[in-house]
């Protein structure tokens, strides 16, 4: 697959900002002969690698285990050292052998390719005055599997010290899923002999009412089923279910493999759940043109009726799957009640019990447990855009009512998600060229970003990290840990607080390890006309940087809507707005769903308005928080 460029030749908007903030030290009286700080070493270094054949790269990472930490922190080491490379946005260590003022210094910090012209800055810029360490990230996200010259001046007569260091193979291991499943090997591999849709119910959406059954283990054995709401969509509402082929092991990972090799062998065949939504009236010739939808985190298929309100008036269908670990566990029903008559259809929920509480909650399953803990949900993200895959491959003369003609098309499919769906939506829409147009709704990344500045998850973060033996605080406001790290565009922090160096070293390699399962790497894949990004000005659970890393990494602000919920004066978190139907502003996106999709055309939803900005008017306006009072900053 061709790559977009993964760089821009001019100068990153964060570059411009970085420093206009940054805090000075006061310099000491002056001396006779001053003594100027010198760098010592840098990190990352290929130093730290191993030659390896096998790998894109030739390189395998070999970062010293010894006094690696709590177990989970040394576990952590052990899978990094599998990876064939450094991280996108890698944590630039640079000890100095005296004390420096942060901003001079990370203004002496570059890096450029090693075989090309193109060089970035850093920002995010952290002083650790007890060891005398420069921290920061590179002004923009680096390519995978590309060599870097990192250099610092300093030191007498300005002398430079400086390495090399080569980016991991990032996308590798998705891109082989999809070569898998695009061949048919995928499907041989699993004994499905090809993919395709079984229908278990189909009614009219007039006079139907849906509810749903949910297993939640032995706690709650047989809970009532609860209606769902399935808004004014007309049209037919379609169940049923489809095989696909499953890479994930019982710890909720994917083998690593060397990047050289084919990827690994899927372990078996899952079937899989779908919800559609049809147009009402008589399909065209070949079926109905279809949507996929990509529901959010704890959310299931039941998402898809109210997501596809828009799109069934403007003739496209709406179908979708659960995600790994969603939809509660595998006895979920629909209980559904048509012209007098009660029918229970499985639902097939994936959530599992992995605490063994008796428990089965709306996500559990959705991320690696055990040893692979610090793997978090890159795997179960990744299996999931390959079941994406395999649903869209399974469309096209699918019969829903019997009557010998197709009512679903295969050709020029789309795909629109919402939050989580935004997430692995674009690492979807990177990979596979099967997607004709997508719509990114409130995505971002990285993973590890969200959770640790949203208020609503941030205390997942400190889950990890009480794992890892790292809190560093008594205060229950501030989730037990202090991390003192900066956004991007704000001036250097000086360190002050203890342990805040170890949380900001585990977070950093957490999001390394990661990364082969995060939206942000996959951004760069897309070409701007395919997508489109809606973003919520204030978003609470993604917040608004975590969307400005993805679009930036993409180069995507031209194909990016903004939804100023500032300014409609409405108190709600706006992270659901897409499915908050009471929201003027739920049929006003999924307008601009339902016409970039269908037509491929970018619409202004309040024609010229002020709630939405189309594209966004100024990206810096993403680099802050923006939470309202009473939500304070992490």
């Amino acid at each position: 697959m061709q790559q977009r460029r993964w760089h821009r030749t001019t100068s990153s908007l964060i570059g411009a900002l970085a420093f206009t903030a940054a805090l000075s030290v006061t310099a000491p009286p002056a001396l006779a002969a001053p003594h100027k700080a010198e760098p010592l070493s840098v990190f990352p270094s290929d130093t730290l690698t191993v030659r390896d054949p096998a790998q894109l790269t030739g390189r395998r990472v070999n970062l010293p285990t010894a006094d690696c930490g709590a177990p989970i922190s040394c576990g952590l080491v052990q899978q990094l050292n599998q990876l064939d490379g450094f991280d996108l946005d890698p944590r630039i260590a640079v000890r100095f052998d005296s004390p420096v003022d942060p901003a001079q210094a990370a203004a002496q910090i570059s890096l450029q390719e090693a075989h090309g012209g193109w060089r970035t800055g850093v920002d995010r810029v952290v002083w650790d005055p007890a060891t005398n360490t420069l921290y920061a990230h590179p002004a923009e996200q680096l390519a995978p599997g590309t060599t870097y010259r990192l250099r610092v001046q300093g030191g007498p007569a300005n002398k430079a010290v400086q390495d090399t260091f080569t980016t991991l193979s990032a996308t590798d291991g998705l891109l082989d899923l999809r070569r898998q499943i695009e061949s048919g090997q995928a499907f041989r591999a699993v004994g499905i002999s090809r993919p395709g849709l079984q229908v278990q119910g189909a009614f009219p959406a007039a006079g139907t009412t849906v509810a749903w059954a949910t297993d939640r283990g032995v706690t709650d054995p047989a809970p009532a089923p609860a209606l769902v709401p399935t808004a004014a969509v007309g049209g037919t509402i379609v169940f049923g279910d489809f095989q696909a082929p499953s890479w994930l092991t019982p710890d909720v990972t994917i083998p690593q493999t060397p990047t050289r090799d084919a990827g690994p062998r899927p372990v078996e065949a899952e079937r899989l759940p779908f919800v559609a939504v049809l147009p009402p009236g008589t399909p065209p010739a070949g079926g109905w043109p279809v949507a996929v939808f990509g529901h959010g985190f704890t959310s299931s298929t039941n998402a898809v009726f109210l997501a596809a309100v828009e799109n069934a008036k403007n003739g496209i269908a709406t179908i979708g799957t659960n995600v790994v670990g969603h939809g509660f566990g595998p006895d979920s029903g629909w209980v559904v009640t048509s012209g007098g008559r009660t029918t229970t259809i499985p639902a097939y929920g994936r959530g599992i019990d992995q605490d063994r509480d008796g428990d089965i909650e709306s996500s559990e399953g959705s991320s690696a447990t055990g040893a692979a803990a610090a793997l978090g949900s890159r795997d179960a993200l990744r299996q999931t855009v390959a079941d994406n895959m395999t649903l869209i491959r399974s469309l096209g003369g699918t019969d829903v009512d019997g009557n010998g003609t197709p009512d679903l098309s295969g050709r020029d499919v789309t795909y629109f998600g919402q939050s989580f769906g935004g997430i692995y939506g674009t690492m979807l829409t990177g990979v596979d060229q099967a997607v004709t147009r997508s719509v990114l709704n409130v995505p971002g990344g990285p993973i590890s970003e969200i959770v640790r500045l949203s208020p609503a998850f941030r205390p997942l973060t400190t889950g990890s990290l009480q794992a890892a033996g790292l809190l560093n605080s008594t205060d229950a406001t501030r989730n037990f840990f202090q991390e003192q790290m900066p956004l991007r565009g704000e001036g250097p922090v000086t360190l002050t607080v203890p342990g805040a160096a170890a949380i900001q070293e585990y977070l950093a390699r957490s999001t390394w390890l990661a990364r082969p399962g995060s939206p942000e790497t996959f951004a760069p894949l897309i070409r701007p006309e395919r997508v489109l990004v809606q973003v919520a000005f204030g978003d609470q659970t993604v917040p608004n940087p975590a969307s400005y890393t993805l679009v930036d990494a993409g180069d995507l602000w031209s194909r990016t809507s903004l939804y100023r919920h500032d300014r409609t004066g409405r108190p709600e978190n706006p992270h659901s707005f897409l499915l908050n139907l009471a929201n003027p502003a739920a049929l006003q996106g999924q307008a601009q769903v339902a016409a970039f999709l269908g037509r491929g055309q970018v619409i202004d939803p309040d024609a010229g308005g002020t709630v939405w900005e189309v594209p966004i008017s100024d990206p810096a306006l993403l680099l802050q928080l923006n939470f309202p009072q009473p939500a304070l900053r992490p």
